[in-house]
């Protein structure tokens, strides 16, 4: 076998290993930089600190596979919710977890005025807990000021259907907000 066969083997070699070891930096960076996406979606779609674990590396595993794919044609932010959402959603449909219909949950209403802002996240997040996954990836998304475009890009509906959706899920949010303890 001549010479240059083995030089050019060894240099394509070098190149995929530089290449690679860019793309896990740029990888590395962007989780780094953009966690906070993914440690949402695990707060919405989790009950436990374990499945909080779980979903959040089978997200970040998710994000890797597709990283190599990712075009720059949305934002970065808007890539992850995507994928981070679609990977929650899938891997509840997988796991097929037991939901109570809303009509057996026994609630005690709430006084607003006497808790404070902190207990009111804690209770909207109880509320959220009682949506649809659908609803739930709205709901995350809304709560990050993300318009209605970009919320309808994420999750692959209409703009129109979105705020259709959202408007139903906050009256569903304050039929809730009125029982939930």
């Amino acid at each position: 076998m001549p010479k240059y066969c083995n030089i050019f083997r060894w240099f394509a070699t070098y190149l995929i290993r530089i290449n690679t070891f860019h793309l896990q930096q740029a990888f590395l960076q962007t989780i780094n930089q953009h966690q906070g996406i993914i440690h949402k979606v695990c707060r919405i779609y989790c009950n436990n600190q374990d499945d909080h674990n779980d979903l959040f590396q089978e997200i970040t595993l998710q994000l890797w596979k597709a990283f190599p794919s990712f075009r720059s044609e949305a934002k970065i932010s808007t890539w992850m919710y995507r994928i981070a959402l679609n990977t929650a959603i899938s891997g509840i449909r997988k796991k097929k977890i037991q939901t109570t219909a809303l009509e057996n949950i026994n609630f005690q209403p709430v006084d607003f005025n006497d808790t404070s802002t902190e207990d009111n996240m804690l209770l909207l997040y109880k509320a959220i807990a009682y949506l649809s996954d659908v609803e739930k990836s709205i709901v995350l998304l809304y709560l990050e000021d993300k318009p209605y475009d970009e919320i309808a890009e994420i999750t692959g509906i209409t703009a129109n259907y979105v705020a259709v959706k959202m408007n139903r899920i906050k009256e569903k949010l304050r039929t809730l907000l009125k029982t939930v303890q």
